[in-house]
């Protein structure tokens, strides 16, 4: 009996694991093409007034964007801080926002009007 209830216990953990798996997969590819409709990511900050000002510009013009807190979503953080070492990018004046539109990364760095006009051109 026991050997019975200890197969029927694992077939169901099996199954729930390949499911999982599968479910996994399929959120991911979703995931891939809703990032692949939005070409601007903005990784901010919600106590940061100009990544909330560049929300609001983005929304105002209806321009798609994904946003991340870097505040609180340490994995997109991380994410970030890897994009901005492999575009040669120094970490050590980070400024927030950073944003990845069309494979160029590039954060507000002084002028933010000119910065705003570059995330519309």
């Amino acid at each position: 009996m026991k050997a019975f209830i200890f197969s029927i216990v694992f077939i169901v953990a099996l199954t729930n694991t390949s499911f999982g798996q599968v479910s996994e997969l399929v959120s991911d590819s979703f995931t891939k093409t809703k990032k692949e409709l939005k070409n601007i990511i903005i990784y901010g900050s919600d106590t940061c007034h100009y990544c909330l000002d560049t929300k609001a510009y983005l929304k105002e013009r209806k321009i798609d964007f994904i946003y991340y807190d870097v505040d609180v979503n340490l994995v997109k953080q991380r994410e970030m801080l890897i994009k901005m070492q492999k575009a040669g990018i120094s970490t050590d004046n980070l400024s927030l926002p950073v944003i990845h539109k069309s494979g160029t990364l590039f954060m507000n760095s002084g002028d933010f009007d000119k910065f705003l006009k570059r995330l519309i051109e």
